[in-house]
Formats: structure tokens, sequence, C-alpha cells
């Protein structure tokens, strides 16, 4: 692993002349993520869902700021895309550079654990887990013969705990914190750290049931010590420490993002 450069503290944060890849960022964490390390100076490839109208928001307002962003199109539940494609074409309309991949794809099913369908099982294990493997192990590929390279990959408090009819949500967060160590125990010599981040309760898509819910709503509330529910915006600057020079001997943990929810 290379030393953390003796710079100016802030420009520990730069990510100039950076180039990241990034997954599920058309809104929520993810698109909070894609904005933070345009910000910060990185050129950014947003992963998207292929569609016969592309959404082209992001890349647009992340070009607003003075960066290249492009798109390359996948769907995250067509693992023969991930594995063989989705990175390269990422290579391809970024120049051959990926210096920082983020994994932030997610979905999630609710049912009783006693009737919990195979197939919502898979389609959950196969986008939070199979695709990060295969996207991780692309990015190792790229990164470790070149001994550099940030990856971050979003976890969840239920890479702690069990949560309520989510079993595959819970076993496939957990399973992607147990991935990023492996990961980093072999990667973090070769100066590429893998890292995570976990969120708790934001206000996303994903959470529009427990928000709809009030029963749920208020225990919730009443258990999060900072009084209030996180915002993508929140991840901004974790984001940007994992990514950058400032992490540098930071590898295989977990970052928790949940107003003091863990802390109770």
């Amino acid at each position: 692993m290379a030393d953390t450069p003796h710079i100016p503290a802030l420009d520990l944060f730069s990510l100039r002349a950076k180039s990241a890849i990034i997954t599920g960022a058309t809104r929520g964490i993810g698109k909070a993520c894609a904005i933070a390390l345009a910000q910060a100076g990185a050129n950014v490839c947003l992963v998207q869902r292929p569609s016969d109208t592309p959404n082209t928001t992001v890349r647009d307002a992340l070009r607003a700021l003075g960066v290249r962003s492009e798109i390359v199109y996948c769907d995250m539940s067509d693992l023969e895309c991930v594995k063989t494609r989705v990175f390269q074409d990422a290579l391809d309309v970024m120049g051959g550079q990926i210096d920082i991949l983020v994994n932030c794809a997610g979905i999630n099913r609710r049912h009783p654990s006693v009737e919990f369908p195979e197939e919502d099982w898979d389609d959950v294990l196969n986008v939070n887990l199979k695709s990060a493997f295969f996207l991780c192990q692309s990015a190792g590929r790229h990164m470790v013969p070149r001994k550099s390279g940030k990856i971050i990959n979003i976890c969840s408090l239920l890479t702690y705990q069990g949560g309520f009819t989510v079993p595959a949500y819970a076993a496939s967060k957990g399973a992607l914190a147990q991935l990023t160590k492996a990961l980093s125990n072999e990667w973090s010599k070769e100066n590429v750290q893998v890292n995570g981040i976990c969120p708790g309760y934001i206000e996303t898509d994903m959470n529009e049931a427990l928000l709809n819910n009030p029963t749920r709503l208020r225990q919730i509330n009443e258990r999060i010590p900072a009084g209030r529910w996180g915002k993508p915006e929140d991840f901004a600057g974790p984001t940007i420490f994992l990514a950058s020079q400032a992490s540098q001997y930071v590898s295989g943990e977990m970052i928790i993002v949940d107003g003091g929810w863990m802390g109770r």
C-alpha cells in the first residue's frame, strides 16, 4: 500500500484527474455520491439500465460542474452484461482509466420469511451481491496491475441487523460486507483500498414502504439519536473520504452513516 502523500490536508480529498464508475446513480444515495465525486474533480461514468427514454439528467448535471461524464447501459440483473461488458464499456468511454468504483445499485423485496419466493430471493442476491462481486472483480483486474484504486460498496444497517420481512436483503448486505473485507485482504497490499458505507434510515424511494407506515415510522424515529432520517446528501463526505487519498490507510472497513442508530 502506498503511503499517504505529504500534501496539504484539503488536497488529500481532491479527485482531480481521477475517473469513477458508479451504479445506481439516477436517484437517491447514488445520485448524491455521483455529484460529490464530480464536485471533488472526478470524471464520472454512470451505469444505467437501458431505456426507450434515456435519462441524462444526472450526466448533464455532472457535466455542468465542468467534469467529463458518460453513461454506459447495463441492467444489473443481467449478470452476463455485468460480468463481461459493463466495466470494459466504461473503460472505453472514459479513456482507458478507472480509478474509483462505487457499487450503489440495489433492490429490496418484502415478504414474510415463510412465504418468501425463491425468485425474489434470487433477484435480490443477484443484484445486491453477485453483480457487485463481478464489478469488483473487473475493477480488481484493472486496478491491481496498476497498483492504484478505490472500491466503495454501499452496504446497509442490515449488514449488522436482520430487519423484518427482508431476509434476502439482509443476507445480501451482510455478505457484501464480508466480500468487502475479503477483497481488502487480497488487494490492500496492491494499493487498492476496498471499503463499505452502511446507510441507516435514509429518505429514498427504497424506504417508501417504511415512510408510509405510521407505526414503523414512529418506532424508527424514536430510536434515531440524531432525531431525523438521513438524506442522500449525508453520503457526500464519506464517499469523497473513501475515494480519495485521505483514506489511504483505511481498508476493509465499514463507515456507518446512521445518525447514531447503531450506537444505541
